[in-house]
């Protein structure tokens, strides 16, 4: 679930597991660019440390 705010002014986006989440995700545009930027470490990572419970 993916949901947008506000903080300061600023946009924020907000990812959530489900409705009850209660502790999303949230980060603005300076983190999204560097997530975007380091993409495929980040797929890596997930992919070399998933396990079975946490996939």
């Amino acid at each position: 679930m993916i949901e947008r705010g506000e903080y300061k002014g600023k946009p924020l986006i907000v990812l959530k597991r489900n409705e009850e989440d209660q502790y999303p995700f949230s980060f603005g545009v300076s983190k999204a660019k560097l997530i975007l930027e380091n993409i495929e470490e980040i797929k890596k990572f997930v992919e070399e440390n998933a396990t079975e419970q946490n996939k």
